[in-house]
Order: structure tokens, then C-alpha cells, then sequence
């Protein structure tokens, strides 16, 4: 029902699903329980949302830190995104490092991130809508990101539109990671 794909980031994969396409359209299953479980990944998630953005757009590069930390699902189901991820687990083996999927409705893929990783996207399609399922309630008080540019990743080359929030977190250099591999 899914395959998984590993990503340069441990404990993170690209998640492909089954998909059916016919005259009508096309059906996707992005979540089974029992099968989740029989492959190890989170199954208890409290919350789903999603966001709309137009091209250019990049949001991120976003965590919640402990006891609020989460693992999410992130998928496109508009557009296209190239999605990032930057490993902030203390003693992991890729602590600092990037990894960077392209996630689009067309494709029905999708990012499985565990706890510990910042994410973010840039849109690179006119439009995009990405939706994300995680394992904790969002907690302002835990709500946190990294500098989207501060990490040495080669974004799209694109004309970019963030938020002020998200053009003023703190950079990687800053960050004192609460977050601790295995």
C-alpha cells in the first residue's frame, strides 16, 4: 500500500502510496493505520492543516520544540513545493545537514519527518496547497524555526515572498538544539 524512500536524513522518508487513477480522477490513500504501524512510523496524530501559497512563496524553516515536538506528514495536493528539511538532532550522524524532496499533487508523494527535523518549502508552481498531519497540538509557546538562509541550502532561484516572522528567526549558528538523536 505505501512504499518508503530514505532520505538523506535518518528516521525521514519519501512516502509513496498507491494510486488509482481512472476516467473519474484519481484516488489516493496518504494514511492506514495498520500499515503505518507495521512499518514503524507515528500513527497518533492530533491535528491536520494546510497551507496555500502562491509561486515563490517559502514558509519554514519550521519545529516545535519538546515536550511539544512533533512528527508530521507533509503533502502536496495543488502545485508542486520543493520541500526541505535540516536535521537539528544533537549526536545524529547528519546533525546540521539538509535533505530536499520535490512534493507535488501530480506525483501523490509525500515527506515523512520524525521529531527533531525543521521543515520548509519554497512553491515552485503557480500555486500550491500542502496539507500536514502531525503528532502534537500546535503550542505557541513551543513554536520555533530556523533561518531559512542560514543554513547553506541553494533554494530555488526564485523571487521570494516570506513572512516577517519567518524572515526573522534565528540562524543555525544561534541555535541551541533541544533535540537528541535515537
Amino acid at each position: 500500500m505505501f512504499s518508503l524512500r530514505d532520505t538523506k536524513l535518518p528516521g525521514c522518508f519519501e512516502v509513496r502510496p498507491s494510486i488509482f487513477d481512472d476516467q473519474r480522477g484519481r484516488f489516493v490513500k496518504v494514511f492506514h493505520q495498520e500499515e503505518f504501524m507495521s512499518l514503524g512510523l507515528e500513527t497518533n496524530f492530533k491535528e491536520e492543516y494546510y497551507s496555500h501559497s502562491q509561486r515563490g512563496v517559502i514558509r519554514g524553516m519550521h519545529f516545535q520544540t519538546p515536550p511539544s515536538d512533533h512528527v508530521k506528514l507533509v503533502y502536496c495536493v495543488q502545485g508542486e513545493v520543493q520541500d526541505v528539511i535540516l536535521d537539528l538532532r544533537k549526536g545524529s550522524p547528519t546533525y546540521g545537514q539538509t535533505d530536499s524532496i520535490t512534493l507535488s499533487a501530480e506525483q501523490g508523494n509525500y515527506l515523512y519527518i520524525p521529531k527533531g527535523l525543521a521543515h520548509g518549502f519554497c512553491t515552485t508552481s503557480t500555486i500550491a496547497t500542502l496539507v500536514y498531519k502531525v503528532s502534537t497540538v500546535y503550542d505557541p509557546q513551543h513554536d520555533s524555526g530556523i533561518l531559512w538562509n542560514s543554513f547553506g541550502f541553494a533554494w530555488p532561484n526564485l523571487e521570494s515572498v516570506m513572512s516577517a516572522r519567518d524572515s526573522s528567526l534565528i540562524p543555525l549558528s544561534s541555535f541551541d538544539s533541544p533535540f537528541v538523536y535515537g
